[in-house]
């Protein structure tokens, strides 16, 4: 895949990349294709209401990943490293490395751990080190975003509801994720300013995958979401764009939210 100029990882205007023990460079990306950064002064995220360290609860999270079955070493290691308490409330922070949604305001929920590192090991089959870019649909409250940075050179993240775009950029403003670029707009568009993309996953599902995520899969890339089945259940599939066409593979029942276009 070509490099994209346009996309820098680091968007504060100068081209200089600020120390990062001083501002924390979030790039906010709208629907039309133009980019601005976000800075703040703020000190490292620090672990509430799990104690001073949630560190061992985090091990013992993705100790259970793997005996489930997830076996790609580079998201676990994601999955160790992102603070899953700070993107939920903190009545429900006792709960955040439980193998179990939650809700996140919106009448959205953040997905189980599971379900998060069962659909990056699909988008991902086997790779060996880091993806291209990616596009996400549907930020939520960006606790997926933030563990994609890790497996991924870039993250195209869009959001429709204004509400969960906006907490999620508060919520990774802390994690200095110069990588992850959020979107305001209609994910059933999909992205085509950051197009292709070596991975697209989508964290809503809708009777069929839209023709403008297939259209903006680079050659050889994957795209897993969920999708509602003849039968009138969902479902995970995974789609691998090859120079012949399209292979598509149907999987496990899963329950995601509705696809649904528009901004809201």
């Amino acid at each position: 895949m070509k490099p994209r100029p346009s996309f820098p990882a680091n968007l504060n205007g100068s081209g200089v990349k600020p120390k990062p023990s001083l501002s924390i460079p979030v790039s906010k990306t709208l629907a039309n294709g133009t980019s601005k950064s976000i800075s703040a002064h703020r000190p490292p995220p620090v672990s509430m209401g799990l104690g001073l360290d949630s560190g061992a609860v985090r091990a013992q999270m993705v100790a259970k990943l793997a005996a489930q079955g997830v076996q790609d070493a580079l998201i676990l290691h994601a999955m160790g490293r992102v603070e899953r308490h700070l993107f939920v409330e903190s009545a429900l922070a006792g709960q955040a490395y439980e193998d179990t949604s939650l809700p996140i305001g919106f009448e959205q929920t953040i997905s189980k751990p599971n379900v998060v590192a069962r659909m990056i090991e699909l988008l991902r089959q086997g790779a060996q080190g880091k993806l291209g870019r990616i596009l996400e649909i549907g930020t939520g409250c960006g606790y997926q975003a933030a563990v994609l940075s890790h497996v991924a050179s870039e993250v195209y993240s869009i959001e429709r509801l204004r509400g969960l775009h906006e907490k999620a950029k508060k919520n990774l403003l802390p994690f200095r994720l110069p990588n992850v670029h959020l979107i305001l707009g209609d994910g059933m568009l999909g992205f085509p300013k950051g197009a292709p993309y070596a991975g697209i996953i989508s964290a809503a599902g809708g009777d069929n995958v839209p023709q403008a995520w297939l259209d903006q899969l680079a050659t050889g890339g994957r795209l897993v979401a969920p999708t509602v089945t003849p039968s009138g259940h969902q479902a995970l599939v995974v789609i691998h764009k090859t120079s012949q066409g399209f292979d598509r593979q149907v999987l496990e029942a899963v329950h995601f939210v509705p696809l649904k276009s528009g901004i809201a």
